[in-house]
């Protein structure tokens, strides 16, 4: 089992580019390791991720900027071993969307999911949130904007389970190495990839 925390809880662990490229590129290098059979994604601090960097946005050419983050979603979404997200609190915009992008999510009772880039133009990965929910809700959340709490999140399926701040880790790392001990899991991720939307 390995595990992987965003760390940059001075901006919420906001995606900038060095950030997507280091989880890029450590996603790849878990994907060729024989040992490591399964792999666990959290954030440092009080949030679980709060999407792109807006800092860079606004400073850069946001067509370039999301042209490049294709490489980056595209790595996590065909990461071909159980990807497992503990949310530890706020996951907006591009953090539900790599949250989403997981196998299984469970959160603690501090988290929550939401889109709310689109309030300012910035639309929602729609057909990535399809991949998980039904289409109300998606419609929903796409149009509002609004955020969700952690007891919402279970009732509308976007996380199996909610459990204390204090017990997030040790919960995600035990539910990661159960993935990682079954023998058929690699397989059946091969599986889940071979039927998903080539999104990315």
């Amino acid at each position: 089992v390995a595990s992987l925390v965003l760390n940059r809880p001075e901006r919420k662990n906001a995606l900038s580019l060095e950030l997507r490229t280091d989880l890029s590129t450590c996603l790849k290098e878990l994907a060729g390791d024989p040992s490591v059979k399964a792999v666990m994604l959290t954030g440092s601090g009080s949030s679980f991720c709060a999407g792109f960097d807006l800092k860079e946005l606004s400073a850069g050419d946001t067509e370039a900027i999301f042209a490049e983050a294709h490489a980056y979603h595209r790595s996590v979404y065909t990461f071909p071993k159980p990807l497992i997200a503990a949310v530890n609190g706020p996951a907006l915009a591009g953090g539900m969307d790599l949250a989403l992008m997981c196998d299984v999510r469970i959160a603690s009772e501090t988290a929550a999911f939401g889109q709310p880039q689109v309030r300012h133009g910035i639309p929602a990965a729609y057909e990535l949130m399809r991949t998980v929910l039904d289409e109300s809700t998606c419609r929903h959340l796409c149009l509002s904007g609004d955020i969700v709490d952690a007891q919402t999140a279970v009732s509308i399926r976007l996380v199996t389970t909610v459990v204390s701040a204090e017990s997030l880790v040790a919960e995600a790392v035990e539910l990661t190495a159960s993935f990682a001990t079954n023998p058929s899991a690699i397989d059946m991720k091969s599986r889940f990839l071979k039927g998903q939307p080539d999104l990315f």
